[in-house]
């Protein structure tokens, strides 16, 4: 069964409801996967998008902040959710396809602004939880999976604008970068987008600090696309949808696209 995949966080589904929309309109995924929604899952736009065709849609949802969800042209159902360091937030979805293809859907905690657990309480969650994702991982290996989403981190030297000026900043520290390996080593997980696009710089997030972010491209990789040792030769055509983030009052991440052949 041939299907494309998408994951984007949109920052505000409520608010980026057109977005969505267009990307749905212009692109088509079969799925679509949601982070930073922003939003109990009963006041999600979830209408608009099933008059697009997207009538599977399986979601967690918080007030203003968190929240993930994926939508679906294919049949899905509900596989549950995963409350990795004990946080209480929506941050994991899952669903299973007919063909027994689990997707599961992360957004990983940010992690503040300073690097530093001790003074930072962030900063502790976010590596917390990523190591409850390698005991997961671990004690529960992954097989038919897809993981994706905002995992916060950009973790090889090429997924930065500059390895040196960011080796101190939230997001490409060597203790998170360590931190995600050892989950994606754990799940015997491949990186799918780098698998097919292996060289060179690759972003998938631009500030909204920056004036005009297309011209500084100070970006970072922070977005991803995993599958389990067992079906990652079965992906292909990955790309990530640059102009998206150029877009009327856009998310600061711009969607990253995979297909697979199962």
């Amino acid at each position: 069964m041939p299907f494309t995949l998408a994951t984007w966080n949109i920052n505000s589904i409520r608010l980026r409801e057109p977005l969505v929309k267009r990307l749905l309109t212009e692109e088509a995924p079969d799925i679509l996967c949601l982070q930073e929604c922003k939003s109990p899952v009963e006041k999600m736009p979830l209408e608009t998008f099933r008059a697009l065709g997207y009538g599977h849609v399986v979601a967690r949802g918080q007030k203003g902040y968190n929240g993930v969800a994926i939508l679906s042209k294919l049949p899905l159902e509900d596989a549950g959710e995963l409350d990795f360091a004990g946080l209480g937030h929506a941050r994991h979805v899952a669903a299973r396809l007919e063909n027994g293809t689990t997707i599961h859907n992360f957004y990983v905690p940010a992690g503040g602004d300073v690097p530093d657990r001790a003074v930072n309480e962030k900063f502790g969650q976010k590596l917390d939880y990523l190591t409850d994702m390698r005991d997961w991982f671990r004690d529960s290996r992954p097989e038919r999976a897809i993981l994706v989403g905002d995992l916060n981190i950009a973790p090889r030297e090429d997924d930065v604008w500059s390895h040196k000026q960011l080796l101190k900043v939230v997001s490409h520290t060597p203790i998170e970068v360590d931190h995600l390996a050892d989950a994606q080593q754990a799940g015997h997980w491949v990186d799918v987008t780098r698998a097919d696009i292996p060289q060179g710089q690759l972003y998938s997030w631009w500030s909204y600090r920056a004036r005009d972010w297309d011209a500084a491209d100070k970006g970072r990789r922070l977005d991803h696309v995993w599958a389990s040792s067992d079906i990652a030769a079965a992906a292909h055509s990955s790309r990530i949808l640059r102009a998206v983030r150029g877009w009327d009052q856009p998310s600061d991440h711009a969607p990253v696209f995979a297909s697979f052949d199962l």
